[in-house]
């Protein structure tokens, strides 16, 4: 498939970006009603597909949760927050389990199909992975979660082009997500979800104005 630079005059300007950034909060109350049209949704499930990561191992899974009742179980091993049962999507952000050689092999094989390219051009680069993946279990999953964060950030900014209302949500118990969704059966464990869907009229926070730094405390030119 031949990918074609986006056109610089029909991108999204830099007002148009500001403004969707400014817009977007951490919506702390869905209105259970409003459901995402499918095509903005199933754009928002490619981001995650195009999400960059090192060396593009992709070492995650994203678990779309549609099955209400399982949303309903896994709201108490979310602290009780509304947005796990009324948002209109929920997605968890899993890693995998056992990070190895297998995946890595997978990755190769993955690149050789989509490039044509013979295995054999790819050992160096098979090697540099295999030995990232190579290291102490504890630091391979910490690198792996690092990884998963940076979907998170794609993931929230092309909801907020979209105008479309999300959450990251890191106050979850990993360890009932992962007994609920049966998610080490299947290789993988949870680290955070994302709810996504749109705010409530009465949603308090959507009022709040942005708190952040001065852009030249967080931002320092050498």
């Amino acid at each position: 498939m031949t990918v074609i630079a986006p056109d610089a005059t029909a991108a999204v300007t830099p007002d148009a970006l500001l403004s969707s950034l400014r817009w977007r909060i951490a919506t702390k109350k869905f209105d259970a009603a409003r459901k995402i049209p499918a095509p903005l949704w199933s754009a928002l499930e490619e981001s995650l597909v195009l999400a960059p990561s090192s060396y593009g191992l992709q070492p995650y899974k994203f678990f779309v949760v549609e099955d209400k009742a399982l949303r309903v179980k896994l709201q108490p091993a979310s602290w009780g927050q509304s947005q796990i049962v009324d948002a209109d999507k929920l997605v968890v952000f899993a890693v995998k389990k056992d990070l190895g050689p297998d995946h890595v092999e997978r990755f190769i094989e993955r690149i050789s199909e989509v490039r044509r390219l013979p295995k054999e051009a790819l050992e160096q680069y098979k090697k540099m992975m295999l030995g990232s993946v190579s290291q102490e279990p504890a630091r391979v999953q910490a690198w792996a979660i690092r990884q998963v964060y940076i979907t998170l950030g794609v993931f929230l900014t092309s909801a907020a082009a979209l105008g479309v209302d999300a959450c990251p949500m890191e106050g979850i118990d990993q360890t009932q997500y992962d007994q609920i969704l049966g998610l080490p059966a299947k290789g993988w464990n949870a680290v955070f979800v994302a709810t996504a869907g749109y705010r409530a009229c009465d949603d308090a926070y959507a009022k709040l104005a942005k708190v952040r730094f001065e852009k030249n405390e967080l931002l320092e030119k050498l």
